[in-house]
């Protein structure tokens, strides 16, 4: 299996390279900071490695910590949709979030001053790796370059002001992404592997990615309609039921809890919880 992270040096420089168990290969350029997105155009695999660290030595970053477009789907679990009691529509439902959202593995989500009602989204992203326009449903998968765990955390009064989801997803370090990208030859059945969230322990939500209403084919050719895609950007696919926002009585994070995403091969992705001071 092929996994590459993001992460700084020891040094502090930004850069991107392989893990391969508890070692990380520099893919990066010496003495520069360096980033996946602008690798992702070419051929990663042929990339020389510039240096070698101990996992410990680096701190991880966001899968990609400067994508240009990170969009979100809404709504893309039968779940989900039954849940919010909301009407089966007949395209999907498209939001964004901005990098500065998004923190790295093991990091810590912030639940904001202006809301205790602080809900866990687990999701699967799709990183692209070849941009493009309109790209067609049966040419979408060879514009992946990998998949990775996602928490879309969601400040759900802020979501809710009005009709946008846009305030309620985009407050600062609000939303998970990592731990790694997974390249999909290393995924011998994306469909089967399931979204898994558990906070504290509890398992919350357990639905498979085959329940996706509108499939990652789909969406790329859905979202590359209206905006042209290029290498680094991220799509959500979706959250399914079982979110707190919907549970009686309402179950939402708090600090010092830890929430964690898994999703089968692709990895766990683990946070804690703390108030923003």
């Amino acid at each position: 299996m092929t996994q590459y992270i993001s992460f700084r040096r020891p040094d502090g420089k930004a850069s991107f390279g392989r893990l391969d168990g508890d070692t990380v290969h520099d893919l990066g350029t010496p003495g520069a900071a360096s980033y996946l997105k602008d690798a992702l155009a070419g051929d990663l695999g042929a990339l020389p490695v510039t240096a070698t660290y101990a996992r410990t030595d680096v701190r991880l970053l966001p899968v990609v910590p400067n994508p240009g477009k990170i969009l979100c789907i809404g709504l893309n679990y039968a779940t989900h949709v039954a849940e919010t009691g909301r009407d089966q529509k007949e395209h999907p439902a498209v939001f964004t979030r901005w990098a500065d959202t998004l923190v790295a593995d093991g990091e810590a989500m912030v639940r904001p001053k202006e809301s205790t009602r602080f809900d866990y989204e687990g999701e699967l992203a799709v990183v692209i790796g070849k941009g493009g326009r309109r790209i067609a449903r049966d040419q979408a998968m060879a514009h992946v370059a990998g998949y990775a765990v996602f928490n879309d955390g969601s400040i759900r009064d802020w979501q809710r002001h009005n009709i946008q989801f846009t305030p309620g997803k985009n407050f600062p370090a609000t939303g998970g992404f990592g731990p790694a990208m997974v390249t999909p030859d290393a995924i011998a059945d994306l469909a089967s592997q399931r979204v898994q969230t558990r906070l504290n322990g509890e398992l919350v939500q357990d639905q498979p990615i085959s329940d996706l209403i509108w499939d990652i084919p789909f969406l790329i050719e859905y979202c590359s309609t209206f905006t042209e895609l290029a290498p680094g950007d991220v799509i959500a696919t979706g959250t399914p039921g079982g979110v707190g926002d919907k549970r009686s009585p309402p179950l939402y994070m708090k600090a010092g809890d830890r929430v964690e995403v898994s999703i089968g091969v692709i990895g766990t992705l683990a946070n804690p919880i703390i108030d923003e001071i």
